[in-house]
């Protein structure tokens, strides 16, 4: 058992904000670096990273903060509204609750577009920021995904995808059917997993289907037609928003995999331009969980970039 005198402590509270359920959990001492993590979305949960990194990077010395969004997750609301400004609301309703000036922010997945827009929105309150297998511009992953797929149809010879394609391609950009298709061929190509883990990764993964806090989690399956319903942002490039918190001299580090598909070399090397080429790992055998497919390599990325 570890000593009283580590400070490490982890507890489960359920905080009030703006008079809603909001689920958040912390690891490691209120003494050290403060760190939030912004799962992916929308509809996701932090339930991944708490169940299998989140203690891990508080033993490298960080105070790690963790919580689901209003209405997502844990944290339960049926009126929620899914929107930026709300998450921009609960976020600061987390800095005040435990008593945060500055924090580091991780902006995994769809987090990346929520972790952007608050630094550039309250830069005073952000210390540095860290994206993980980050959105940056949708509507370059959604070429992505289209231009990579159509190339393995031709290969196939599969012309019921290639006219599959060739309907999206005349789809509105901006609507909830163009997305759902875009990433509907991802996952048909496996582009969010990994085949050939390593084998810190494959024990992770298998521990999925016992740990409780896994098994219990329920998605919301409502939570991308709400987002999308009452958030006029559909499809975003935050590009401007990462140029203008360097400005400001908040350093902004990222990390990715090279077999996350809903990336390219040609976004990392865009992605590189605005943050600074030192600033970015593009990390072999890895695909969009990299917090779990290169798990060793994430945490040692972190504790070098912001301790």
């Amino acid at each position: 058992m570890k000593k009283i005198s580590t400070l490490l402590f982890l507890f489960l509270t359920i905080s009030i904000a703006n008079g809603q359920t909001i689920y958040s959990k912390t690891f490691g001492s209120i003494k050290n670096k403060p760190v939030i993590f912004l799962h992916g979305g929308p509809g996701n949960s932090s339930v991944y990273f708490e169940a299998t990194t989140a203690q891990k990077l508080a033993d490298k010395g960080f105070y790690v903060i963790i919580y689901d969004r209003r209405g997502e997750g844990r944290s339960k609301d049926e009126n929620a509204k899914m929107n930026f400004n709300e998450y921009f609301e609960d976020l600061n309703d987390l800095y005040s609750k435990y008593g945060l000036t500055k924090a580091t922010l991780i902006g995994f997945s769809f987090g990346g577009l929520v972790t952007a827009q608050f630094a550039e929105k309250y830069p005073k309150k952000v210390k540095s920021v860290v994206l993980v297998s980050a959105l940056v511009s949708q509507q370059e992953s959604y070429n992505t995904i289209l231009r990579t797929t159509k190339a393995i149809y031709e290969k196939n010879g599969d012309n019921a995808n290639l006219q599959d394609l060739a309907l999206i391609e005349k789809m509105d950009k901006n609507s909830l059917e163009y997305r759902t298709a875009c990433f509907k061929h991802a996952t048909l190509n496996g582009y969010f997993k990994l085949k050939n883990p390593n084998p810190e990764a494959k024990e992770i993964y298998a521990g999925y289907a016992t740990d409780p806090l896994i098994t219990k989690y329920v998605k919301n399956e409502q939570s991308v037609p709400t987002f999308w319903k009452n958030e006029p942002l559909k499809n975003l490039d935050v590009s401007g928003s990462l140029k203008k918190i360097s400005s400001q001299k908040i350093p902004v580090f990222a990390i990715y995999g090279r077999q996350d598909g809903i990336f390219c070399e040609e976004q990392m090397a865009e992605l590189r331009k605005i943050i600074g080429k030192d600033h970015l790992k593009y990390i072999d055998n890895s695909s969009h969980t990299l917090f779990i497919d290169q798990q060793a390599v994430f945490l040692s990325s972190v504790e070098n970039w912001i301790k």
